[in-house]
């Protein structure tokens, strides 16, 4: 069985455009995973971290391929907190089928996950997020995906003193990508002239949460 954020009484399955990464503005078809191993005080899916919707693995594979659609992504919450489950939902799908997932970076997976995800979206949580930093920060896992290929690594930050705590981290600095710290698409106005800064002076990505621009604070888009 599988834990599902809840969303108006229903399990958060849905399909609309990667917002962030290296793969923004790509359709996709969203499955949210209930329940999570950190808590940010600016979490914008906070009601992931409660009780969600079990479904059946079979159930949850049958009605994601009803969208034909040719990428997945899989989201929380924490979707590594429920490992098994996703490798039996991963093992009934197509196998062309593109696959990402979100993590906060403090889990490794296993084998069989590693091995079928196309790619990783690592999200390292920062002091201001609010959690402990030996909660939020795993070196251990950190070092699985920086050998990664596939796994890219987001950071939300506010200001320019979050870029030493990243630095520090020693991460591939091709595969940074930085993302205002926002929650509304009027937040997001004011807090990216800083973050292209930012990205302009240490050579790194801009992530500008697209689903922020198009939708606001909507959920289940």
């Amino acid at each position: 069985m599988l834990n599902i954020a809840r969303l108006n009484s229903a399990p958060e399955i849905f399909y609309s455009l990667q917002g962030e990464g290296i793969r923004s503005g790509t359709p996709a078809v969203f499955l949210r995973l209930a329940g999570c191993n950190l808590a940010c005080k600016w979490c914008d899916t906070k009601h992931s971290w409660g009780n969600g919707i079990l479904c059946s693995v079979r159930d949850v594979a049958a009605h994601l391929e009803e969208y034909n659609c040719a990428s997945l992504v899989i989201t929380g919450g924490e979707p590594l907190l429920q490992q098994g489950p996703l490798e039996k939902l991963l093992a009934l799908l197509p196998a062309g089928l593109h696959i990402e997932v979100e993590t906060n970076g403090t889990l490794i997976p296993t084998p069989a996950l590693a091995q079928r995800v196309n790619q990783w979206n690592v999200s390292p949580k920062l002091q201001h997020s609010g959690n402990a930093g030996d909660k939020s920060i795993v070196p251990a896992a950190l070092a699985f995906f920086a050998e990664h290929p596939c796994a890219w690594f987001k950071f939300v930050v506010q200001n320019e003193a979050d870029w030493a705590s990243i630095a520090a981290l020693g991460l591939p600095q091709q595969r940074i990508i930085l993302m205002p710290c926002a929650t509304t698409r009027t937040a997001l106005e004011a807090a990216r002239p800083a973050v292209v800064e930012m990205c302009l002076r240490h050579g790194v990505r801009l992530g500008d949460r697209l689903h922020l621009s198009l939708w606001d604070d909507k959920k289940g888009v």
